[in-house]
């Protein structure tokens, strides 16, 4: 390397994790990443005393007992209106990041998601339930548009050699949030009768901390310079996070996309579903969100305390296998950082979901013979720490993972709204319905999981390609084929080798 920080030879120049490129992936991270976790998993312990707070509640109101199947159906809401918002949050990423870019959209969204925190800590006091479900619902709003805004930021932050590792961060953070929560939700800490409000409101922390923090990062160089124009601020952004100055090969790449895909402009959600070149892309992210939310993952989080107190564990044990459960899962998912960029991402998606169809499976067989069988709950206990290994390490992290990289810049924001409306919607789903298939199926209610991991499976071995160590546009020519059109060079048809197309070979794309 020479003083001006110039390698004899860039082609064998690798992204490294610089301190501005760690620092940001942390703070949008913890910021948003970790509130969506933490609400996912913050009304499982104390359900019981937030149910009997509805339960005093409408004494109060109507001097009559609240109804069974209507506080089923309060706390159904109560837990279902988080996802409901996730959707409609989803539906708003394409047009925010195009206005605000990706680091302004995550800034404006954690002004709104006190809101709902400081709602939920007051509900107590104000005697209303109905504040919750509003403000679970606001929430999911506001983890609707993180949860795809963060993993479309720092895709584009990040070198194409560390992508899916930092692609992972955002799902680490998640876990880290989900276990934060069940800490919290033991019964001498928060989750009690008198903790729980407080409990709620701790979702703010991240919301002020990222407030604070992250306006001193930079945004996406992509962003500024494929759909800002402003190539000096991104050049600027792009060397503070590469750590050197020399970074015109990753700039050029950018004006070869930002070539091939002027024609097209900003590619709106109906625009996006019409492209025949980016069929099966599309069709690729419907099914692994798909498959990544109705595998059953999150009903597993909303209603953990409920199915291990089915499977037959002793109560008083719940609440800490509920940790335990929730630690797995972080550790799995800091294995999933640290091998994705050498195992790959097929791999671990077809791992993964092949580990939670086995365990849905055994857990079904588990609870068929627990009362019969002394020693059974340990064995379903085992199905659902495996469950949750195998989900940690491929179907919760990689979907966002293969979002980033299979879309372009003018595609990626309709892509993860479609991926993230699709998600949430499905999240939805889960959280909905599964008390009642709990209640009308008994133990067959996770052969329907197994079934949906064993689709989604066969699904990813015969369409899903391996993205890891392409560019942006490698990735467009690995599906030009199944999607039957050819990327052509406007200079000629010469080859793309690595990623070190110049200028003048900018492409465009020909359907045919």
């Amino acid at each position: 390397m020479d003083r001006n920080g110039k390698l004899g030879n860039p082609a064998e120049r690798k992204g490294r994790l610089t301190a501005v490129l760690g620092l940001a992936t942390l703070i949008s991270g913890f910021g948003s990443s970790f509130q969506y976790g933490y609400n996912v998993a913050v009304v499982n312990s104390p359900a019981p005393f937030m149910q009997q707070f509805y339960n005093t509640t409408y004494m109060e109101r109507y001097n009559t007992p609240i109804e069974e199947n209507l506080l089923t159906l309060l706390w159904s809401l109560s837990v279902s209106m988080y996802p409901l918002g996730g959707f409609f949050g989803s539906l708003m990423v394409a047009s925010l990041v195009n206005k605000l870019g990706r680091k302004g959209t995550l800034l404006f969204n954690n002004i709104f998601s006190i809101v709902p925190a400081v709602m939920m800590g007051v509900s107590e006091i104000a005697k209303t339930y109905e504040i919750i479900i509003v403000a679970r619902f606001i929430v999911g709003i506001c983890a609707g548009l993180s949860s795809n805004v963060v993993p479309m930021y720092l895709g584009e932050l990040a070198p194409k050699n560390l992508r899916g590792a930092i692609g992972i961060v955002p799902q680490l953070f998640i876990t880290v949030g989900i276990l934060a929560a069940q800490v919290l939700g033991i019964r001498h800490i928060l989750g009690n009768s008198t903790g729980w409000p407080i409990m709620l409101g701790l979702t703010a922390i991240p919301a002020v901390l990222e407030l604070l923090l992250l306006p001193f990062f930079p945004e996406s160089p992509r962003y500024m310079l494929i759909q800002r124009g402003d190539e000096k601020n991104a050049k600027k952004a792009l060397q503070r996070l590469r750590g050197w100055e020399d970074v015109d090969e990753e700039l050029t790449e950018m004006r070869v996309e930002d070539q091939s895909e002027r024609a097209e402009g900003h590619l709106t959600v109906l625009s996006l579903l019409s492209q025949r070149s980016l069929r099966w892309q599309l069709i690729s992210i419907i099914i692994l969100n798909m498959g990544q939310q109705l595998s059953g993952v999150n009903a597993i989080y909303y209603y953990a305390d409920s199915i291990y107190g089915g499977a037959g564990v002793n109560p008083n044990d719940i609440q800490y296998v509920t940790v335990g459960t929730g630690a797995v899962n972080v550790l799995m998912t800091v294995a999933a950082v640290f091998i994705v960029e050498s195992s790959g991402r097929r791999l671990l998606l077809l791992l993964g979901f092949g580990i939670c169809c086995g365990a849905c499976v055994l857990l079904t067989v588990a609870l068929n013979f627990q009362d019969t069988v002394t020693w059974m709950p340990y064995i379903s206990i085992a199905c659902v720490i495996f469950y949750v290994i195998g989900h940690a390490i491929g179907p919760s992290p990689i979907p966002n993972v293969v979002t980033t990289e299979m879309f372009r810049q003018t595609a990626r924001p309709a892509a993860f709204m479609v991926g993230g409306s699709v998600h949430w919607l499905s999240n939805f789903t889960v959280g909905l319905v599964f008390p009642f298939m709990e209640e009308g199926l008994g133990p067959y209610s996770f052969i329907i999981f197994a079934v949906i991991c064993l689709v989604t499976l066969i699904y990813e071995w015969m369409v899903v390609p391996e993205t890891k160590n392409k560019t942006f546009l490698e990735v467009s020519q690995m599906f030009a084929k199944k999607n039957k059109t050819e990327i052509k060079l406007s200079t000629g048809d010469l080859p793309l080798k690595d990623g070190k197309e110049s200028l003048a070979d900018a492409e465009r794309v020909t359907a045919f």
